[in-house]
């Protein structure tokens, strides 16, 4: 017969886990991801969107004309699963891909007022989420906060590194 072990009464026992893993930067980087990716997509999902359309919708707003190439490359999505999400945006009428005349094997892609009008409700869903999650931070905690994760997103993928 086994002798029982040390009891630790249920209602004395830390919930969450270890103390080891609270002090760990790669758990809490992940923990956070995963929790503000799922609050998101939530959130997204209301408007009918994702965060893929917010992505594209966002870099034809500072590059108003790309190849779908270059948005599968800028924003490190599969191109073939890019074609999808460009289909969608389509037929939504949030985006118009044309052949571009001097390749007619590429396809330029533009976004339209509608699309416009779209993100701008996109970046208030944006805006609402994050006031809400990062809302222990103060302004200035925040923004070391998004500069110390732009070294490290620059240091691992040259993508994310800020133009100086």
């Amino acid at each position: 017969m086994n002798a029982p072990g040390p009891q630790i009464p249920l209602e004395t026992r830390r919930l969450g886990p270890p103390k080891e893993l609270l002090t760990s930067p790669t758990f809490l980087a992940k923990r956070v991801g995963f929790a503000i990716k799922e609050r998101m997509m939530e959130a997204f999902e209301v408007s009918g969107l994702s965060m893929y359309d917010h992505s594209i919708l966002t870099l034809l707003d500072e590059e108003p004309t790309e190849t779908q190439a270059q948005i599968a490359d800028a924003l490190g999505y599969d191109r073939s699963h890019l074609v999808g999400v460009l289909d969608d945006l389509e037929e939504r009428g949030l985006i118009e891909r044309r052949r571009d005349t001097q390749d007619r094997r590429r396809h330029l892609v533009t976004m339209t007022p509608a699309g416009h009008k779209a993100l701008t409700r996109l970046r208030t869903v944006v805006s609402q989420v994050e006031d809400e999650y990062f809302e222990p931070l103060n302004a200035t905690e925040r923004k070391t906060l998004t500069s110390l994760l732009g070294r490290l997103a620059g240091h691992h993928d040259p993508r994310y590194r800020s133009p100086s």
